[in-house]
């Protein structure tokens, strides 16, 4: 692919970083938001999963311990409420714990194809396998939004850029590995849990984008598969 049309190509993969990043801009004031004295319509599984005392009230200890997890993960509004947004994140969560060291026990993610990386939308968990043995993960990852889905496909990774930068928002990419088109894995500085989700890249810690790129080369298989919740 030629220089011109790979960057063409490229900017078609700008992650969700625009909207993000506003959040993050914005964190010093939305700490300060207020806390609701009202009870969410998950007030009691928003307790539970807080360690707080299950009794389906909002107390001012119940407020600043869901704020906290709010302003952590960039949700908002953040005033402390139990919503579903809040609880929809909280509920990924347990499902991802669930699955402890077997993400490919379902068989969807193929284990014919050498070593791949596998990414399932549904409970926004990336590994990467060698046949059926699992090399790595699996790790909480943010992927695209509504309108922006991340495709679900088997393809290749046909470009690496550990200092890829996005010529559309010029935000930084670092340790990109482009596998669709303009999808990628890369770092981002953010909750993997920050909602609504990226433009279509797989968003990943600093840490496991650096082990992602270390493990992977360019020609190994990638595997999207799934529904990303809300999308």
């Amino acid at each position: 692919m030629g220089d011109t049309r790979r960057r063409a190509v490229v900017a078609l993969g700008v992650t969700g970083l625009v909207a993000p990043l506003a959040l993050v801009l914005t964190a010093a004031p939305a700490q300060a938001a207020s806390c609701t004295s009202q009870a969410g319509p998950y007030q009691k599984q928003v307790e539970r999963f807080l360690g707080r005392p299950v009794d389906g009230r909002q107390s001012a200890a119940d407020c600043k311990a869901v704020q906290a997890f709010q302003n952590k993960h960039g949700i908002t509004p953040n005033i402390g409420y139990a919503g579903s947004v809040t609880w929809g994140v909280m509920d990924l969560m347990n499902k991802q714990k669930a699955v402890g060291n077997k993400p490919n026990k379902d068989g969807k993610c193929p284990v014919n194809k050498g070593r791949i990386a596998c990414v399932n939308l549904t409970l926004q968990l990336s590994w990467i396998q060698d046949g059926a043995q699992l090399v790595h993960g699996p790790v909480p990852v943010r992927t695209g939004r509504d309108g922006f889905e991340t495709r679900t496909s088997l393809t290749k990774i046909y470009w690496r850029d550990i200092d890829h930068v996005s010529s559309l928002y010029d935000v930084p990419m670092p340790y990109s590995q482009f596998f669709n088109g303009g999808q990628a894995f890369h770092s981002v500085g953010l909750s993997m849990w920050n909602p609504p989700g990226s433009h279509g890249c797989v968003n990943m810690t600093p840490t496991e984008a650096k082990a992602y790129w270390s493990l992977l080369r360019n020609g190994d298989d990638v595997f999207v598969y799934g529904r990303k919740p809300g999308t």
